[in-house]
C-alpha cells in the first residue's frame, strides 16, 4: 500500500510544480524558483553531513563557486551556455576535492573548522577581486539564452534540474556507496576494520556534495541573473546547515522541507520584521529542544514505532 501512496503523492506534486507558474503571480513563481535550487543545495549538505558524518561547515562556498563559475564563463569567455552551465558545478567539484584533500586528514569539529577557515579564503578572494569577480558588487545582467531568460522558463528549468539532481543523489544513497558511507557515519573504525577505504570514500562524497552544491549556484544565475560574494559567506552556509536539522538529517527529504520553510519564512517574515537573524536563532533553538531528529526526522521515527505497537 505504501509504493502506490507515494506514486500518487509524487503524481499530485508533480502536476502542482508544474501548473505553478502558470497560476502564481511573477513574484510568487520566482519564490517557488528559490525554494527548488536552496532545496537542491541542502540535500547537497545533507549527503556531506546527514549520510557521511562530516562536519560541512563551509558549504555555501561551493554553490557561491559554481555560480561564479557559470557566470564568469557567460561574461567572459563567450562560451555557449550549455558548457558555462557545466563549468560551475566543474569548478565546484574541483575546488571541494582540492579542499577535501587539505582536511579530510582532520575529523569532526577540526574538519569543520578547517573547511570554514579556507571558503573564507575564497570568500576573501572573490570579495576584493574586483577585476575579476567584480568585487563586493558582484556581477549582474547576465546574459542568457532566450529560453530559460523568462520567469517562467526560469521556474521550468530550475524545476527540471533540480528533479534530475535530487533523483541522482536519491540513486546515490540508496546505492551500495550510499550503504558503505551510512556505515562510515555509523562507525568509521569498525569500517576501516572490514577492509573500507574510509578516507576516500569521504573524499568522493564530499567532491559529489561539492558537484550538485555547484548545480544549485549554477541555477541560482538563471534564476537572479546575478551573483555576489555573500552568497558563499561562512553564515550562510550555517543558515543551510538549519535547514538540514530542521527537515531532518538522517532522511533524504527532511532537507528539502527545512528548505521550504526557512525560505518562505525569510521571504514573507522580512516584510513584516526587520529582525529575521532572531526569528530564525528562535527556530533553531525549538527544534534543538523539542525536535532533535527534525519535522521529517520525528514522524520517520515514530512510524516504526507506531507497527511494532500494533504488532
Amino acid at each position: 500500500m505504501r509504493r502506490p501512496a507515494a506514486t500518487l503523492l509524487l503524481f499530485l506534486l508533480s502536476a502542482t510544480l508544474l501548473a505553478l507558474p502558470q497560476v502564481l503571480p511573477r513574484f510568487h513563481t520566482y519564490v517557488a524558483a528559490i525554494v527548488l535550487l536552496t532545496a537542491l543545495l541542502a540535500t547537497s549538505l545533507n549527503l556531506a553531513i546527514g549520510y557521511t558524518g562530516l562536519y560541512q561547515f563551509g558549504h555555501a562556498v561551493f554553490y557561491g563557486v559554481g555560480a561564479y563559475g557559470t557566470a564568469l564563463t557567460l561574461t567572459r569567455s563567450g562560451m555557449p551556455a550549455p558548457v558555462a552551465f557545466l563549468a560551475g558545478p566543474l569548478a565546484a567539484a574541483a575546488l571541494s576535492l582540492a579542499m577535501g584533500l587539505i582536511c579530510i586528514r582532520l575529523s569532526k569539529l577540526y574538519f569543520g573548522m578547517l573547511q570554514i577557515s579556507l571558503g573564507s579564503l575564497v570568500w576573501a578572494v572573490v570579495y576584493r577581486w574586483y577585476s575579476f569577480t567584480g568585487g563586493d558588487d558582484g556581477i549582474h545582467g547576465i546574459p542568457l539564452p532566450d529560453a530559460i531568460a523568462s520567469p517562467k522558463g526560469s521556474y521550468y528549468c530550475t524545476l527540471v534540474v533540480t528533479a534530475l539532481c535530487l533523483a541522482a543523489m536519491y540513486r546515490i544513497v540508496r546505492s551500495p556507496f550510499g550503504k558503505v558511507i551510512q556505515g562510515i557515519r555509523d562507525n568509521p573504525v569498525r569500517a576501516a576494520a572490514v577492509g573500507v577505504d574510509v578516507k576516500r570514500h569521504q573524499l568522493l562524497s564530499l567532491v559529489i556534495a561539492g558537484f550538485f552544491a555547484g548545480v544549485a549556484g549554477s541555477l541560482f544565475v538563471v534564476v537572479e541573473n546575478s551573483v555576489f560574494p555573500d552568497m558563499m559567506f561562512w553564515t550562510f552556509s550555517l543558515e543551510v546547515l538549519i535547514m538540514c536539522l530542521l527537515g531532518g538529517m538522517y532522511t533524504f527529504f527532511g532537507p528539502l522541507v527545512g528548505a521550504s520553510a526557512i525560505v518562505l519564512l525569510r521571504v514573507f517574515a522580512s516584510v513584516h520584521t526587520r529582525y529575521w537573524s532572531l526569528l530564525l536563532g528562535t527556530i533553531l533553538t525549538l527544534v534543538i529542544i523539542f525536535l532533535p531528529d527534525g519535522v521529517l526526522g520525528a514522524f520517520v521515527r515514530r512510524a516504526p514505532a507506531k507497527e511494532d505497537a500494533g504488532a
